[in-house]
């Protein structure tokens, strides 16, 4: 039974595995990535993870204990220095595993491991919310005035053109009627005059002819 005992075998023992995954983490660090088998890259993820937590927390006890794992002082100074400002966003997840295919020779599978850097988290911006401007009653009048007054133009222009138009045919047909009058000869407008004149009633024709008579005799009397 395997209580209390965290890892892979990888049928090798554990001071074997132990210095494998020491140098492995350390060429990590120092690398950000390596290539090596799937089973092995899963193990290393565990291992990167613990030495960038302490490189984290930063004080002299954590240095201490990375100092006991990773093989080289210089990548330990580095990462120490560096992963509080990389790894500041973010509480895990530091490392990447890419599949490549399958190795030649025995076939296993292969994987790139790698440390990733954390895209900083962009503030939410709060949209604005359009404010209800006050509606201009102003332009509205000033616009119905204007219609108005072009109304009443329009309605002037028209008047006035159906009166010069009354005033033209007038004119014409009076023109007319003198051309008429100029061109009908004397008699006919004597004609017309006289039958224009009321007709004498017949007393006043027996009046006139006595008075006719009358006149006469006077003359040839003197």
């Amino acid at each position: 039974m395997r209580h209390r005992k965290s890892g892979v075998k990888l049928n090798m023992t554990s001071s074997h595995k132990n210095a494998m995954f020491r140098n492995m983490v350390t060429s990590l660090l120092k690398y950000d990535r390596i290539q090596t088998t799937d089973a092995k890259a899963k193990e290393l993820r565990r291992w990167a993870d613990h030495i960038i937590t302490l490189a984290k927390r930063g004080d002299l006890h954590a240095r201490r204990q990375a100092m006991s794992i990773v093989r080289e002082k210089a990548v330990v100074h580095k990462v120490f220095e560096e992963a509080p400002k990389r790894f500041a966003t973010v509480s895990g997840g530091y490392t990447r595993i890419v599949k490549i295919g399958r190795r030649p020779g025995d076939a296993a599978p292969v994987s790139l491991i790698e440390l990733i850097t954390p895209e900083p988290k962009k503030k939410k911006t709060k949209k604005k919310t359009k404010t209800a401007t006050p509606k201009k009653t102003a332009p509205k009048k000033a616009e119905k005035k204007t219609k108005v007054a072009k109304t009443e133009t329009e309605t002037l222009e028209a008047s006035k053109v159906t009166s010069d138009s009354v005033e033209e045919t007038q004119a014409s047909s009076e023109a007319a009627v003198e051309e008429t009058a100029a061109d009908r000869p004397e008699e006919t407008v004597d004609e017309e005059e006289k039958k224009a004149a009321p007709a004498k009633t017949e007393p006043e024709t027996k009046a006139s002819a006595g008075e006719d008579k009358a006149a006469e005799d006077t003359e040839k009397k003197e």
